[in-house]
């Protein structure tokens, strides 16, 4: 039985705080070992499942794999053939650990500065929800899903397919703020959010703070949003505030957002400039590298049988999830054979923009044996699913569907 989703919202904001902080800690002078370039420790073996830190103690341990503290992936059969990603079973990617969990005592009494304004102000949670409200649903997608995949064994958390999930988020669209205090500043031409962790001490700021900057552009659907999935933000997924930019990889959706500000240039923070960049293997990020921003069309099989169970010979119902980053999907198609000859997928169930995945579905008749199944989308801009991943230092923007593929067995 599911649990009562007031009691899990409750016991996530006694579980934070000092508890928390502990459970996470800082490595590395206080950026998390990822954030550093580092692999996190991984378990010995034979040590079994790590258990769930406190402050997302309400979650559903058997739907999830902590890697660390402050990274855990949703388990590939977990995804079931819904559209939305439960809270319960949603990843968490934190470069830093979250903040003490008293930021929630009084939610609509947090504060953001909204910057690069002709009207620049400091505005209480309470203030937006006065400015009016919008539903977006997005794919929250880690920067670095299907780095797992890669076999150099690029550092940071060997991410599979569960690094990412589709979200209901509630809110008021940047725009409209940036339009109540009178317009943006002439001349700006990025959005830059900057999280509200707090910074460890001795350490350059800009080395540490999560500040990330997106074009100007993704303003016209970004939102400053405090629901996900029809309840106040948790914790662990960046409330009581949090920026959501359609479209864009996790990184760049500020978590406990405590400044917007409209900028002529990017920041200068170390995760905008070195951080999170599309470098050569070998190589360490620069600004003269591609950042990683947009998202691109993607998709992967989720079941039957990606448990490592057998499934049934006879009917099977193929199932898996299809995203396009900035646009809808349009088509998937899906091989029993690793690629080598492929079959038209239904889309199934509700549409929910085109920032949202799309379930699809192949009914497929399969006789006892061993098979390879894999998936590959169209966007409605013609972009199609690479066979390959694009090789690169961090391993990021894995999209490639041969990754993806995953091995099936019916008896």
């Amino acid at each position: 039985m599911k649990k009562d989703r007031t009691v899990l919202q409750r016991r996530q904001v006694l579980a934070g705080g000092g508890a928390a902080l502990a459970t996470i800690g800082l490595t590395l002078g206080g950026r998390s070992a990822e954030a550093a370039g580092d692999t996190p420790p991984q378990l010995p073996a034979g040590s079994g499942p790590k258990p769930l830190p406190a402050y997302v103690s309400w979650k559903d341990s058997s739907s999830l794999i902590v890697h660390s503290g402050t990274t855990i992936e949703t388990k590939r059969g977990a995804f079931g053939t819904g559209i939305v990603t439960p809270a319960e079973q949603l990843y968490v990617r934190n470069n830093l650990p979250a903040p003490d969990a008293s930021i929630l005592a009084d939610r609509d009494a947090r504060e953001i500065s909204i910057e690069g304004v002709k009207g620049p102000r400091r505005l209480s949670l309470r203030d937006l929800k006065r400015m009016g409200v919008e539903t977006i649903a997005t794919v929250l997608q880690c920067s670095g899903n299907g780095r797992g995949f890669f076999p150099a064994k690029p550092s940071g958390t060997p991410w599979q397919v569960g690094a990412a999930g589709c979200v209901i988020w509630s809110g008021v669209p940047v725009r409209w703020v940036a339009q109540a205090l009178g317009g943006t500043a002439q001349g700006m031409l990025y959005m830059t959010g900057t999280g509200g962790e707090k910074l460890p001490e001795g350490l350059d700021p800009k080395s540490v703070v999560v500040e990330r900057s997106v074009p100007i552009t993704a303003m016209a659907d970004a939102l400053l949003a405090w629901e996900m999935n029809g309840m106040p933000i948790p914790l662990a997924h960046g409330g009581p505030l949090r920026l959501v930019v359609p479209g864009y990889t996790g990184v760049n959706n500020i978590k406990y957002i405590k400044r917007l500000s409209f900028t002529e240039r990017e920041t200068d923070a170390h995760i905008m400039s070195h951080g999170y960049r599309v470098s050569p293997p070998g190589t360490k990020g620069d600004p003269s590298q591609p950042s990683v921003q947009e998202m691109s069309v993607k998709s992967w099989i989720n079941g039957p049988g990606t448990d490592g169970k057998a499934i049934a010979a006879g009917e099977v119902q193929i199932h898996g999830i299809a995203f396009g980053g900035l646009n809808a999907i349009a088509q998937v198609d899906v091989s029993m054979d690793g690629g080598k000859t492929w079959t038209q997928a239904r889309l199934v169930g509700p549409d929910l923009g085109k920032y949202a995945w799309r379930q699809f579905v192949l009914s497929a008749r399969m006789p006892v044996g061993t098979y390879v199944l894999a998936s590959r989308a169209t966007d409605t801009a013609g972009n199609v699913q690479p066979e390959h991943r694009h090789e690169n230092a961090g391993g990021y923007n894995n999209t490639s569907w041969t990754d993806h593929a995953v091995k099936v067995n019916v008896a």
